[in-house]
């Protein structure tokens, strides 16, 4: 399958935000959060990063959190674990490496949504794409909390953006980096510990990733 290249003149819609949220432990605390943040901004999709934990406790909290984001309209997907995705009614994964994704991609197709991170080169990009990633991500840490540099981040998002159709992610390590990586052509824009750690409160980080954006938005 030729990855999908975008048409001569493509319409580029406004970029959202996609939140990832880390659920150390009991659900309760990140459950208030989310409806927090979900009622802030416009946010397409949650990504939950899950704990050492049994199978059972996985699938009792996910069950707990997955109606407060899915209310909304916004997608839960699950970090790395495309196995517990059906059972817990979530609507897709993430898998942080393309070996992975490419094993998990057969279970979660054509229903459930299939994105891919970790991604090291350009070909891995394409392989991702031709082997039926719903998006891309670019930026987002490894296990040891290490990241590509920014600016190879946004090269990265500004070539994705320019040649192909379906979507790319930029992984914001803070508020700062959001409006560029929108200016860059970003159709999602991760964020993460820059709003649940915001001395502000989450709403009004929310809100303010929400004003990056759209000044960028304007701007380009």
């Amino acid at each position: 399958m030729a990855t999908q290249r975008k048409p001569a003149e493509p319409r580029r819609l406004a970029p959202r935000l996609y939140l990832v949220a880390t659920l150390a432990g009991d659900p309760g605390g990140l459950a208030q959060d989310l409806t927090v943040a979900l009622a802030a901004g416009d946010i397409a999709a949650v990504l939950l990063q899950l704990p050492e934990a049994d199978e059972r406790t996985l699938l009792t909290h996910i069950k707990e959190l997955a109606p407060r984001v899915q209310e909304s309209g916004t997608a839960l997907l699950l970090d790395g674990r495309p196995d517990l995705v059906s059972r817990a009614g979530a609507d897709g994964a993430h898998l942080p490496e393309l070996e992975a994704f490419t094993t998990a991609v057969p279970t979660l197709k054509p229903d459930r949504i299939a994105g891919c991170g970790g991604i090291h080169s350009r070909h891995d990009a394409m392989l991702a794409a031709e082997t039926g990633a719903d998006y891309v991500m670019f930026g987002e840490p490894d296990a040891a909390g290490h990241r590509p540099s920014f600016d190879a981040v946004v090269e990265r998002v500004a070539w994705w953006a320019e040649v192909f159709e379906i979507p790319c992610v930029g992984y914001a390590g803070s508020l700062d980096e959001v409006g560029t990586l929108s200016a860059a052509g970003a159709d999602f824009v991760a964020v993460g510990d820059c709003i649940f750690a915001d001395a502000r409160g989450v709403a009004a980080a929310v809100r303010d990733a929400m004003t990056r954006l759209a000044v960028a938005e304007a701007v380009g």
